[in-house]
């Protein structure tokens, strides 16, 4: 028989049982935050007929879908957590109650070129808040509090929001007699941090003809200190502008009430997202000690979620995080939290007597409390059966001979310390609960100080 080499390929993450462990606790809290918020848990399938998947979608998006036929059926793997969102929606209007408020964690996949940090196969997480012809503005304001609460119980703290709104710049663009450049001028000035506002006034200026001193006014505004207070001689020159920065003064006003510290937020007109999508409220989110990561958590509001697939008006804000990048960033800094358990289990039994009626119970019974136990029945040397304790990293390890069984005892090694005690059997369970719950007292991310 020929053998096939075992490979894993290109842009797709496989991860060891520890790291998985870690995946999951990570993973786990962004599901509990969620949860918190009111947010309902939802899964959508990971195929989808293509044509459902690329009703909106055109360009680089349909060239990097992973497409293929069965039989007569054309199908997609999908691509993103919202098209399918937008679909489930417009199919089931008449079975929700509005507004809609759900979370999904799941697999998306694109076909672009792996590179480092970038996957084939990755993770989102994704909350969205749609409403029936109406939602109001109070929503946008709550979702920086749920990113927030999300990455400081992570364990992250050196973060920032960055707010802004998308009709702010669209009505400055037009008192500014930029309308018609908007594009350019918006990726123009996406690269104020990294090449400056200099270089950034020079392109506009040689390239697409701006006048010098209307981008050094616009500029001047972007780069304000109180960019709301810099919007104020604007007051009343254009509709949308107004309506932009109302929406935006009424997020800021009420993020404190929300919880949302004033050192981790802050207004960025700079901030875009989306220029054919996001139609109000935007966000990003970076870590302030790996600005080269860019925005590990991003979204907004847009006025029609699935005007594709229903003549239903349905307004929507939502925030999604690139879950695998994300883990794979804190993996490659070393910011995951080494201390928290990851073994498959809290307890492992080894029992030590022909009758395995005694080592079975007390697994039940550590069960029955909430301990993980493993039951180690294996016909191995001592030695080998410590050994793979050793290799699972389980915290404790239970021995049950004839003298422990005959004064009703139970001896438990921790593993770490190597320290070993004799509790009561009847005891044991509840003690070992109260060990393991300090174990995993903690976030499940480190920051370097």
């Amino acid at each position: 028989m020929e053998r096939v080499k075992a490979r894993t390929l290109s842009g797709f993450m496989e991860l060891l049982p520890r790291q998985q462990a870690q995946f999951e606790r990570v993973r786990g809290i962004l599901e509990e935050t969620y949860a918190r918020y009111g947010f309902t848990p939802l899964d959508t399938p990971a195929i989808e007929a293509s044509e459902v998947l690329l009703a909106k979608a055109g360009g680089e998006t349909e060239k990097q879908i992973y497409r293929f036929t069965k039989g007569d059926s054309d199908l997609s793997l999908r691509f993103d957590l919202t098209v399918p969102l937008a679909k489930y929606v417009a199919l089931h209007h008449n079975e929700l109650a509005f507004p809609f408020r759900r979370y999904q964690i799941g697999k998306v996949y694109r076909g672009e070129r792996a590179q480092r940090g970038r996957f084939r196969e990755f993770y989102q997480a994704d909350i969205d808040v749609i409403g029936d012809g109406s939602l109001d503005i109070i929503n946008e304001a709550e979702i920086p509090a749920i990113i927030y609460q999300t990455f400081t119980a992570l364990g992250l703290n050196r973060f920032r929001i960055r707010v802004n709104n998308r009709k702010v710049l669209n009505g400055l663009f037009v008192v500014l007699g930029l309308e018609d450049k908007a594009e350019d001028v918006m990726r123009t000035i996406d690269k104020l941090e990294k090449i400056g506002a200099e270089k950034v006034t020079a392109i506009l200026v040689d390239d697409f003809g701006v006048a010098t001193n209307t981008a050094t006014q616009l500029l001047g505004i972007l780069g304000a200190n109180d960019p709301l207070a810099a919007l104020e001689p604007f007051r009343g020159k254009n509709e949308l502008l107004d309506k932009g920065v109302e929406e935006l003064a009424t997020v800021v006003q009420y993020l404190g009430d929300f919880g949302v510290p004033e050192d981790h937020f802050t207004v960025d007109l700079t901030i875009a997202r989306g220029l054919d999508y996001y139609t109000g409220t935007v966000y990003e989110t970076v870590l302030l000690d790996h600005p080269e990561v860019g925005s590990v958590c991003s979204g907004g509001r847009y006025d029609n979620l699935a005007e594709y697939y229903t003549e239903k008006q349905l307004p929507g804000v939502g925030i999604s995080i690139g879950l695998t990048r994300l883990f794979y960033v804190l993996q490659e800094q070393g910011m995951l939290n080494e201390a928290l358990p990851t073994a498959p289990a809290d307890v492992l039994i080894l029992p030590m007597t022909e009758d395995l009626s005694p080592a079975i119970a007390f697994a039940t019974a550590c069960r029955g409390v909430g301990v993980r136990a493993q039951l180690y029945t294996e016909p191995k040397k001592f030695k080998a059966k410590m050994n793979y304790a050793d290799r699972i990293g389980v915290p404790y390890v239970a021995f049950l001979g004839e003298d422990e069984v005959a004064n009703g005892v139970v001896s438990l090694k921790d593993m770490v310390s190597g320290e070993q005690e004799k509790v009561a059997l009847t005891a044991a369970p509840e003690w070992l609960r109260e060990k393991v719950a300090q174990r995993n007292m903690g976030a499940p991310i480190k920051e370097k100080n």
